[in-house]
């Protein structure tokens, strides 16, 4: 006799579909999230609320959170640790549901302060994996000659440049247009959160981008991408992915070597230069100093790694 199969997930209810809706729409607009971001928080949320449905065997609705208790928000957790979820996902997830939650609560006029008070499981931030000075200006000469199209070759390592020599962000970097050229000395970004900063630009950066506006066929028009994809349309991330895997091979380096490795690159090389960690965190663009103190622990393992190989007892 064959089994019944499990019960699926219950339905969303119409009012919690909306709340969701509705608070996804929020995020976007007042915080300046990124569609990335805002299809995680989904993600999370439906997670969540599917929990809660079969845990008290009907769907979760507005007006019923106001019956959440920390017993609940335990039990979501373990549910999810036992589904295999990691300690940095689990936490990322609840603090997602933890801010719908705040929002539900000021919305429904519910106390959710028991519910709020869980903590979110600890857990190690792994270190950034930089690549040293030397492979990443390797990556660069590499990136700069291995397309066959002289000026694309030129556009991939101007892009990369940019991340190394100004610590920006993949998207920071194809977001500009032609109105922000030509780079004076520094550059105001946008990023994470709409924030802006104000970064250096070094003159390697401004002559690999000179260059490849040389060398392209399309010109340049102030409210169009400074950096073009083949057709003409913006640059998207993949193909500046691609060059650098291509680099990657054939230079023989780890997977970790993406172009964000070239942001953490400029982080890693400018505190073992001497700079601090303030500046380094507004010129990153960091919200929080804690973000950027993890450059610290790849400072200091550096350090260690060259000490253990070249002392007598190392």
């Amino acid at each position: 006799m064959t089994a019944p199969a499990a019960p699926g997930p219950l339905a969303l209810a119409p009012a919690m579909a909306d709340a969701l809706a509705r608070w996804l729409e929020v995020e976007a607009a007042t915080r300046d999230r990124s569609d990335h971001t805002i299809s995680a928080y989904r993600s999370d949320l439906l997670a969540f609320l599917a929990f809660l449905g079969g845990h008290h065997g009907q769907p979760a609705t507005p007006k019923s959170l106001a019956d959440l208790r920390q017993t609940d928000m335990r039990a979501f957790a373990a549910a999810e640790r036992a589904r295999g979820l990691g300690a940095r996902s689990l936490a990322r997830r609840q603090s997602a549901v933890r801010s719908f939650l705040r929002w539900i609560s000021d919305r429904e006029g519910h106390d959710l302060s028991a519910a709020l008070s869980t903590r979110s499981p600890k857990y190690t931030r792994s270190l950034p994996r930089p690549l040293t000075p030397l492979q990443a200006q390797d990556t660069l000469d590499m990136v700069a000659v291995q397309h066959d199209t002289p000026w694309v070759a030129a556009r991939d390592g101007a892009v990369l440049t940019m991340l190394w020599g100004c610590g920006l962000r993949i998207s920071e970097a194809l977001s500009l247009n032609g109105a922000d050229w030509p780079f004076r000395d520094s550059l105001t970004i946008t990023g994470k959160g709409g924030r802006q900063r104000r970064v250096p630009v070094l003159p390697v950066a401004r002559d690999a981008v000179a260059e490849y506006l040389r060398l392209s066929p399309w010109p340049l028009a102030a409210d169009q991408a400074l950096f073009r994809g083949v057709r003409g349309g913006r640059l998207s991330m993949s193909v500046i992915e691609q060059a650098m895997a291509g680099a990657r091979a054939a230079l023989g380096l780890p997977p970790t070597a993406t172009p964000h490795a070239l942001r953490h690159s400029f982080a890693t090389h400018l505190l073992a230069a001497g700079g601090d960690l303030r500046t380094i965190q507004e010129l990153l663009g960091h919200a929080n100093l804690s973000t950027t103190q993890v450059y610290t622990g790849v400072d200091d393992a550096h350090l260690m790694a060259v000490y253990q190989a070249a002392h007598p007892r190392g």
